[in-house]
């Protein structure tokens, strides 16, 4: 599946002013239900086009689940080969890369699968699917070495996910999908990418200053009854302390 993440970031000018006043981001998501590396270079251009007025911060995508599916006898269906599937995301790397100077790019690479989860949850409406560990390693390898070769960040889901005991079971829906445990772990991996890059400017999200951050009198009321709290530093954490 295509799942470009873009994040934009643009310095934007104080109202009434004339200096700059903080960050505002617009997070971008497509996912393209059962696409490839091979279908997803046939539209880089459309997805990314070169001559944006705003090019995105940061871009975060990931191919290889259905890329590593085993091949069908017909010709048809979404898997690559492996060496096209390398060639494929150097292509999409350098068509990022070339966006603009700023532009930062993470790689989710191929993730494990619970085998007999998915024989167990596979509509009868389609053929075979042949998702083995065997070819999720082998395509989720080839990505973080492709990452390495070019210098673009990655991050290796095939291992970060099986360093729960139980993830089989805990980070999946279907043998296949992540569930919300194995999101979170996607999550952290993320964050931890973006907190040890030396990107200039830092893109994690403690670092992303705030927009329209000054008190005002619309703010809630305090306990006093006469002053006002600003929330707009507050950060709330549901279920996780998010770092």
């Amino acid at each position: 599946m295509l799942k470009p993440i873009s994040l934009y970031a643009k310095r934007k000018p104080v109202l009434g002013g004339t200096g700059y006043d903080g960050i505002y981001l617009d997070i971008v998501l497509r996912g393209y239900f059962g696409w490839n590396s091979r279908r997803a270079i046939q539209v880089l251009d459309q997805v990314f086009p070169k001559d944006a007025a705003l090019q995105p911060s940061l871009v975060i995508v990931y191919f290889g689940g259905n890329d590593s599916m085993g091949p069908q006898s017909c010709g048809l269906g979404p898997h690559v080969p492996l060496p096209e599937y390398i060639e494929n995301m150097r292509k999409i790397a350098t068509h990022l890369q070339s966006l603009s100077e700023e532009t930062r790019i993470i790689f989710l690479s191929c993730p494990p699968v619970n085998e007999h989860k998915i024989h167990e949850n596979t509509s009868q409406i389609f053929s075979e699917m042949v998702r083995t560990n065997e070819l999720c390693q082998s395509y989720s390898e080839a990505c973080r070495k492709l990452c390495q070769e070019i210098g673009v960040k990655v991050v290796d889901l095939f291992s970060a996910l099986q360093k729960r005991d139980d993830w089989m079971d805990a980070c999946f829906t279907d043998g296949l999908h992540l569930s919300a445990e194995g999101n979170k772990i996607v999550v952290g991996e993320i964050l931890n990418v973006l907190k040890e890059a030396d990107w200039e400017p830092c893109l994690h999200w403690k670092s992303i200053p705030t927009e329209f951050a000054e008190d005002s009198p619309y703010d809630l009321i305090a306990a006093d009854g006469k002053t006002t709290l600003n929330p707009s530093e507050w950060t709330f954490h549901w279920e996780n302390q998010w770092d």
